[in-house]
C-alpha cells in the first residue's frame, strides 16, 4: 500500500499511513504539564477523586502516586516500563520527569515527559472539625443516688484516655475536646459517636451500671434537609460498690464483682454465689456499706454456737456456729455486719 505522507510502499501500514510516519506523531502516554495535589497540613491525608484518604504517606510518595494516577497509556502500547523521578522540589512544587519504554506494533520506543506536581496545603474536614472542638457524643458519667469518689473519677479519666488512644488507630475523631466537671458527674465530649459508644461500654464494663442513649436534634443540613443529631450517652453506675451489702429477692448478699452485664453477690447466710443481671439494678437495694462492717470479740464457743460481745451495747449474743468459724478461739475478734438489728458474722 502507498503511504500518503512519505510515499513508501514497502512498509507496514498502521491505518492509512506507514509505521514510521505513525510513530513520528505517536505518544505512548498522556501526562498533564502540571498536577495539583491537595494535602492536609495537619494529618498529611490527601484529596483523591473528591475523597480524603486517611492513609499517612511521606511527601515524595504522595508525589509519585499523583504521577501514576495522571498517566494515561495508549491502547497500542504493550510491555511498557515506566520510571518516575523527582528532579527537584522547590517549596511546594516538585519538578518531575517520566521515562517510558514500550512496544508499539512490534517496535520498541522510548519517551520522556516533564511535568510538575504542586502540593496545595489545606485542612481536611476531619482536622477542621478537631480544630473547632467538634463532637458527636457526650458520655455522661453518673452514679445512682450517691456521690462519685475522687478515685473513681481518676479511674474513669484513665479509661477514657486509654479507649480513645486505641480507637484513634482507626478513627481520627477519637478525641475528647472537653470534660465538663459537674456536681452530678463528668461529661466527656467525644469527637465521634462510635468512639463515644466504646468509651461508654468500657466505663460500664469497669464500674457496672446502665447505659442509655438519648439523641438530640441540634440543627438541619440545608443541602439535604436531614436533621443533624448529637447523642448523649448516660453511664449510670450503681449505688453499691464491691464488698457492699445488698438485698435482692429477699436475700442479703455481699457484692464480690461488678461488670456491665451482671454482678456476683454472695449470700451472707448460705455463702452461695448468685449472678444478678445488671438490667435488674432497680430491684437491687443497698442495705449496708463496706465501711459499716464492725468487729466483735468472741466470748465463748461450742460445737453449735458462737458467743460474741455486741459492739453496740456490749451485751452477749449467741449465734449459730458455721464451719468457717470453728478455728476461731475465745478472745479473738471477728467481723460482723448488723442489718435490721440482726447480726451476721462475716468470714
Amino acid at each position: 500500500m502507498f503511504c500518503p505522507e512519505c510515499g513508501s510502499t514497502d512498509k507496514e501500514m498502521v491505518g492509512d499511513i506507514c509505521i514510521d510516519c505513525f510513530l513520528k506523531e505517536f505518544q505512548m502516554i498522556e501526562l498533564p504539564r502540571r498536577i495539583e495535589v491537595q494535602i492536609c497540613s495537619h494529618c498529611n491525608s490527601k484529596l483523591e477523586e473528591g475523597k480524603w484518604s486517611d492513609e499517612f504517606l511521606p511527601e515524595d510518595e504522595i508525589i509519585y502516586r499523583a504521577l501514576e494516577r495522571n498517566i494515561k497509556i495508549a491502547d497500542e502500547v504493550s510491555n511498557e516500563a515506566i520510571n518516575l523521578e523527582i528532579d527537584q522540589i522547590k517549596g511546594t512544587i516538585a519538578n518531575c520527569y517520566v521515562e517510558v519504554v514500550g512496544e508499539v506494533h512490534g517496535v520498541e520506543i522510548e519517551e520522556t515527559h516533564d511535568t510538575e506536581v504542586k502540593i496545595l496545603k489545606t485542612v481536611c474536614p476531619t482536622c477542621s472539625k478537631m480544630q473547632s472542638g467538634y463532637y458527636e457524643t457526650v458520655v455522661q458519667f453518673r452514679a445512682d443516688t450517691r456521690e462519685i469518689k475522687a478515685e473513681e473519677y481518676a479511674q474513669a479519666d484513665e479509661i477514657v484516655e486509654r479507649t480513645l488512644n486505641k480507637q484513634s488507630k482507626r478513627d481520627k475523631l477519637a478525641y475528647c475536646p472537653q470534660i465538663a466537671k459537674l456536681k452530678e458527674g463528668y461529661d466527656y465530649y467525644i469527637g465521634s459517636f462510635k468512639s463515644g459508644k466504646k468509651v461508654a461500654e468500657n466505663l460500664a464494663e469497669e464500674f457496672g451500671g446502665i447505659i442509655k442513649e438519648s439523641p438530640r436534634l441540634i440543627s438541619e443540613d440545608k443541602s439535604t434537609g436531614k436533621g443533624l443529631y448529637r447523642i448523649w450517652i448516660s453511664v449510670r453506675i450503681p449505688e453499691f460498690e464491691i464488698n457492699d451489702f445488698i438485698r435482692y429477692e429477699d436475700k442479703i448478699m455481699q457484692v464480690k464483682s461488678i461488670s456491665k452485664s451482671s454482678l456476683v453477690g454472695v449470700d451472707i447466710i448460705t455463702d452461695k454465689a448468685h449472678n444478678i443481671p445488671m438490667k435488674n439494678m432497680e430491684n437491687i437495694e443497698l442495705v449496708k456499706k463496706e465501711s459499716e462492717i464492725e468487729t466483735a470479740m468472741i466470748i465463748s464457743k461450742s460445737p453449735s454456737t458462737i458467743q460474741i460481745l455486741d459492739p453496740s451495747d456490749y451485751s452477749t449474743v449467741d449465734l449459730e456456729m458455721k464451719d468457717e468459724f470453728k478455728d476461731k478461739n475465745a478472745g479473738e475478734e471477728i467481723n460482723l455486719i448488723k442489718i435490721n438489728n440482726y447480726i451476721y458474722l462475716l468470714n
